[in-house]
């Protein structure tokens, strides 16, 4: 598969499988515009691309600011030329029983997750839909699929982003864009790391049940790869998946069968 002279924008990109998808839309070709609000990060994931022979640029930006988000838009379409590409991977999870989460809680991860979604597609599709090709792809969850205890704000962040590929999928559908979401399981990143700290402190469990546990969710016991998070975008932006509009893509080796 090849994305040569494609351009792509990846939030989220300075770590797990942010940083995945940066180098594997880098691997296929595309030049990419590496962001996350950590400077640090981006630039050594940037630099590893360009170390490679990639091209690729890093641009600090808090998906929950719009003019930073604009800012963004802006800075990747002069290093770039245009964005074809928007990999959405930014995002926050958080845990706790409904009676104790706290307003303030449930605001912040919806702020990022969800509202951070909805400003990034206002700023790239647009462009997208008037230049006639383009791809975004959200990386949801499977909770934003279905529910579970203790993870209502970060389900309902979920389910809202999967809304918006489903709603913006259907504004472009016919104009050479599609807008489809991914929905990985646990996958093996510092999120589900401190995942699993949570757990254990949270319970009477050992930091090996609590691992345990979300493996046992898995029918194939094991964690998600974020190469495998990332190889999926890859292919949703090819032109092999051209027919593919407004979906959500499950990884999760088969725990939720939807």
């Amino acid at each position: 598969m090849s994305l040569e002279g494609r351009t792509a924008v990846v939030t989220g990109g300075g770590r797990g499988i942010g940083a995945a998808a940066a180098r594997a839309l880098a691997g296929a070709g595309a030049a990419v515009a590496v962001s996350a609000r950590t400077a640090r990060e981006i630039e050594a994931v940037a630099d590893g691309i360009r170390s490679g022979g990639g091209r690729a640029v890093a641009v600090p930006c808090d998906v929950t600011d719009p003019e930073a988000v604009e800012a963004l838009a802006g800075a990747a379409a002069a290093e770039l030329g245009r964005v074809d590409v928007l990999v959405h991977a930014a995002g926050i999870a958080s845990s706790a029983p409904i009676r104790h989460l706290e307003l303030e809680e449930w605001r912040r991860v919806l702020e990022v997750n969800a509202t951070g979604a909805f400003l990034c597609t206002r700023a790239f599709l647009p462009g997208m839909a008037e230049r006639g090709w383009g791809r975004i792809v959200y990386v949801a969850s499977v909770a934003g699929l279905a529910g579970a205890r203790y993870i209502a704000a970060y389900a309902a962040s979920k389910h809202a982003v999967v809304g918006l590929a489903r709603c913006a999928a259907a504004e472009v559908a016919g104009r050479g864009v599609t807008v489809n979401a991914l929905c990985p399981g646990y996958v093996d990143t510092a999120m589900t790391r401190d995942a699993v700290a949570d757990i254990a402190a949270t319970t009477d469990r050992t930091p090996e049940e609590a691992l345990g546990f979300l493996l046992s969710q898995n029918p194939q016991g094991r964690l998600i790869e974020p190469g495998e998070v990332a190889d999926a975008a890859v292919w949703l932006c090819g032109e092999g998946a051209r027919g593919v509009n407004g979906q959500a893509v499950v990884i999760d080796g088969g725990e939720l069968l939807a």
